[in-house]
């Protein structure tokens, strides 16, 4: 397979951009990951006391181990497929291959029987899922979303005083300016990230049903529950204490939840920035050799928001079924959820190349101050709500009303509008204050609110 032959996108057109994550979600990955909780969980019951069956380690044998789990690679995952052939059960092909590692290390004999001791393949599966996707986040996803909140906020600072009209229902409305804008999406993202950010994933090592059943038969002395909670705490996971075979995902639905709102953030974003390239407030940095449009040469398309919003969209609808599907088991196990697990990497890749184009496209921008200050100039009648506020305070009757015969629907003129506003029997130091009143400079505290900090 090369990347023109791949049937999906993230492996092929994609690749480069989702390599990071191709490492840890690859079924590779996911052997990888695998053997990791194998590996941790017999160097625990070696140095449990009460397994006097299982000598502890000595340093060549835990060398040993540590250099089955670092030297595994494509080999070692084509050796795994070759021991699944056999068994048509991936979870033992992986014990089957640790074991095999093993037996060439004469101080880890008595150990072989003790692989994949007293666990079910969901054991092994549900924390090997647990830590690929933490890894996912952490490593990957937010470094990724945390860049696009370092650029917002840094157009926030810069663009905090720069007027600009706003748009309710797409019309002309009261001025903003853009740093102000640029803040309001800072600071959801910001909170939206550190919501990522605190989810906890949970694991269980509790056997067949759940019961520890294998455990106590062989070890009936041994606080399971407390043995398999330290292990788990050890590979960055909660204990789940009450489980079926398997663990319930409620944690990764969540994570798939929190994901999806920073990403319809995003998308919101995407769609605004969108708007305003094409209103000309934001000019786009062009590079050369690059073409817009195949007929039309002038065309500098903001195909960075579109293909954010595009891929942002299709994994959302991924990580949404993650987050309905996974929760749901028929009695104590069925499958359906295991095919639908070697997902969670497809979606977090659809995710990042939202991230990665979006993050492009800021990088792009450039703020068009003439354009930005002649739309201000061409609406003054975006004043009278200045206007028939300052009416409403002195007690003027119909204010409203007044500013909506002479504006609604028409062309206000600047003339206009200070002719009705000095025949108004209004305090002069308020009259003042409105005649020197511009669509630049009505723009409230935008200003101060581009600079606040956003926090969380």
């Amino acid at each position: 397979m090369t990347a023109l032959t791949a049937l999906s996108p993230l492996d092929g057109r994609y690749s480069r951009q989702t390599a990071a994550l191709a490492d840890i979600f690859s079924e590779l990955g996911l052997m990888r990951y695998r053997l990791k909780m194998e590996i941790a969980w017999l160097k625990a019951l070696a140095n449990h006391p009460g397994i006097p069956e299982l000598p502890p380690l000595d340093e060549r044998g835990e060398r040993a181990l540590d250099a089955v789990l670092a030297g595994f690679d494509e080999t070692g995952g084509i050796t795994v497929k070759s021991i699944e052939a056999t068994t048509n059960h991936d979870v033992k092909a992986i014990e089957y291959y640790l074991r095999k590692q093993l037996a060439a290390e004469p101080s880890l004999t008595q150990a072989l029987e003790f692989v994949h001791f007293a666990l079910t393949s969901e054991d092994v599966n549900n924390v090997a899922y647990a830590c690929m996707t933490l890894d996912g986040r952490d490593q990957v996803l937010i470094p990724a979303m945390a860049r696009i909140v370092a650029q917002c906020d840094e157009l926030a600072e810069q663009e905090a005083a720069t007027p600009m009209l706003a748009r309710t229902h797409g019309q002309p409305a009261s001025p903003t300016t853009v740093g102000k804008e640029m803040r309001v999406f800072t600071t959801r993202l910001m909170r939206l990230l550190e919501a990522v950010k605190a989810v906890t994933l949970s694991g269980k090592i509790n056997g067949a049903v759940g019961n520890y059943n294998a455990h106590y038969i062989a070890y009936p002395e041994i606080d399971w529950p407390l043995f398999a909670g330290s292990v788990l705490a050890d590979l960055g996971l909660a204990q789940n204490p009450h489980t079926t075979q398997i663990e319930p995902h409620d944690g990764l639905a969540t994570l798939c939840h929190a994901l999806m709102r920073f990403n319809t953030a995003l998308i919101d974003l995407c769609r605004d920035v969108w708007g305003y390239i094409s209103l000309a407030y934001f000019r786009q940095r062009t590079k050369a050799g690059e073409v817009g449009s195949s007929t039309m040469p002038h065309k500098v398309n903001p195909i960075d928001f579109e293909n954010a919003e595009g891929n942002l969209g299709v994994a959302n609808a991924l990580l949404g079924h993650l987050a309905g599907k996974l929760p749901i088991s028929r009695f104590q196990r069925d499958l359906s959820d295991s095919t639908v697990l070697r997902n969670v990497g497809t979606a977090m890749g659809y995710a990042l190349l939202g991230y990665t184009a979006c993050s492009r496209g800021l990088a792009k921008l450039e703020v068009d101050r003439d354009r930005l200050n002649a739309d201000l100039a061409a609406h003054d009648e975006v004043l009278t709500e200045a206007v028939q506020t300052v009416m409403r305070r002195y007690g003027l009757k119909g204010g409203y009303e007044q500013m909506k015969e002479l504006s609604r629907g028409r062309r206000l003129t600047r003339a206009d509008l200070h002719a009705f506003i000095r025949g108004l029997a209004l305090p002069d130091e308020a009259k003042e204050r409105l005649l020197a009143l511009t669509p630049l400079n009505y723009v409230g505290n935008a200003p101060q609110q581009g600079l606040e900090p956003s926090g969380t």
